[in-house]
């Protein structure tokens, strides 16, 4: 009964502190911050040991721009869990932002070919985006590809080959890589501002004002319509 009682306790603990956990991550996705901190705090003082409240401790950190902080919790929950991809892919991924895409990079091919990633397009994304932080197209290209091939509709990834296809002067893919990324996202002015600049290169007038109109109907402060203002006075 002793050993019973013992572990019941053990469980309820560890229970409450994922209660604390899944609210902290809420506050976080909801940016109040300061709500989220209290909750992780707690889900950390209930279970030290909980590697995804260190993983989403970090994060917090991040948001805060308390970049010391978030890396010693990265550093924390991958000790706690090495083998979770999730933690694997935040880290990797913090680290190239940090300017360190070496050993991001590394992380980050840990995270893609852990057996139970079942979401292995969100590390090879984040590489992709580590290797343009590098300043290598080719690869980075390679790994958004290969993130679309296991998650045809992951919108972050049609993104980067939308403005990568841009760039290397593929209107046609870039034209279509916004297309289908708009089937499942919403507009950014980012976007429509390459949208608008494909449509000129392919000689679509006509086009490229629908994507004017749209630019400064959803984004009217933004940097992007700011810029075809003064084409359309």
């Amino acid at each position: 009964m002793a050993c019973t009682s013992l572990f019941d306790k053990e469980d309820n603990k560890s229970e409450t502190a994922d209660i604390y956990l899944q609210l902290g991550v809420r506050y976080i996705e909801l940016n109040k911050l300061e709500i989220a901190k209290e909750n992780l705090h707690i889900a950390l003082e209930k279970d030290p040991n909980n590697a995804q409240a260190h993983n989403a401790n970090a994060y917090l950190y991040e948001k805060l721009h308390d970049y010391p902080k978030a890396k010693q919790n990265y550093q924390l929950a991958l000790e706690l869990a090495p083998d979770a991809w999730s933690i694997q892919n935040n880290y990797g991924r913090f680290l190239c932002e940090q300017g360190d895409q070496q050993q991001g990079l590394q992380i980050l091919m840990r995270a893609f070919t852990t057996q139970l990633n079942d979401k292995a397009w969100l590390a090879l994304t984040n590489a992709g985006r580590c290797q343009l932080q590098a300043h290598d197209k080719s690869s980075a290209k390679h790994y958004f590809e290969r993130a679309l091939i296991l998650n045809a509709v992951y919108a972050p990834a049609l993104l980067e080959m939308q403005s990568l296809s841009f760039e290397a002067g593929d209107y046609v893919a870039a034209q279509a890589y916004f297309k289908r990324y708009v089937d499942v996202e919403s507009y950014t002015p980012t976007l429509l501002w390459i949208a608008r600049q494909t449509e000129l290169a392919l000689g679509h007038a006509l086009m490229a004002q629908e994507d004017d109109k749209l630019l400064l109907d959803k984004f009217p402060l933004s940097e992007e319509a700011k810029k075809i203002k003064p084409v359309l006075q």
